[in-house]
Order: structure tokens, then sequence, then C-alpha cells
């Protein structure tokens, strides 16, 4: 069995599956965009005392996320790639504190397939539990 994974596994590896940018990352009317489905997508919204506080809680902890890469990040907006440790599927991942109020925002979305069995939302929830920690 192991000789078999040993064969395997380098060449599934290989297989870096990244796929297309999503069209509608980024900022639209003040707001990250809604999921176009909620199989492969999650969002969630926060409402934290300290509103930069917590966007920077955020981006922190969306950085220390296993296999993140920060793509882009300016005051008050974040796009992390964030890849699967198998066969490295990409997803991308948003955050957003909304210039008006106090509400933080965040998106996480899979580039391909139909289902992400949950890994976006579980991903927002490991988000959730950094700033609530």
């Amino acid at each position: 069995m192991q000789l078999i994974a040993g064969l395997f596994l380098p060449l599934l590896m290989l297989f870096h599956l990244v796929g297309p940018v999503p069209g509608d990352l980024g900022v639209h009317n003040g707001q990250l965009s809604p999921c176009p489905s909620p199989a492969h997508c999650a969002s969630r919204s926060w409402n934290p005392a300290d509103p930069q506080a917590g966007f920077e809680t955020l981006a922190e902890a969306a950085a220390d996320l296993p296999r993140s890469v920060v793509v882009e990040r300016d005051d008050g907006y974040l796009h992390a790639q964030v890849s699967s440790a198998l066969f490295g599927f990409v997803d991308d991942l948003e955050l957003l504190r909304l210039k008006e109020g106090q509400e933080v925002q965040a998106r996480s979305i899979s580039r391909l397939g139909d289902s992400d069995l949950g890994v976006n939302a579980r991903r927002l929830m490991e988000l959730d539990a950094a700033l609530e920690g």
C-alpha cells in the first residue's frame, strides 16, 4: 500500500488545480459580492466593538491559515488564496472592513467544483474563533 501511495501521491501533487479567478472578487458598491451558491462559497460578518482591531485580528488569522498566500491587502481589504493540502485546489478568501458602521465581512469561495464539502464554511469558523480568542 505504501508503494502505491508513494507512486501516486507525487503524481497527484503535479495537478495543482488552480482554476480561474472569480470575476466578482473585490469591493462592489461598498461590500463584498454575495455568494453565488452555498455549495462552494461561504460568507460571514462580524460587528466587533473596534472594527479596525477586529479586521487586523482577522487579517492576521487569514494570513496564518495553512497554505494561505495574501495576494492583496490595503486599509480595510484583504484577498488571500488558500490551497488544499492534497490536490492544491485554490479558494479565494476576502475580508472587508466596511467604511460605514462597525461591520467586517468575509467571503471564502472555491474556484473549481460544484461543492467544497464545507471547507469554506469551516475556514470562516476558524476566523471566527480567532476573533473570539
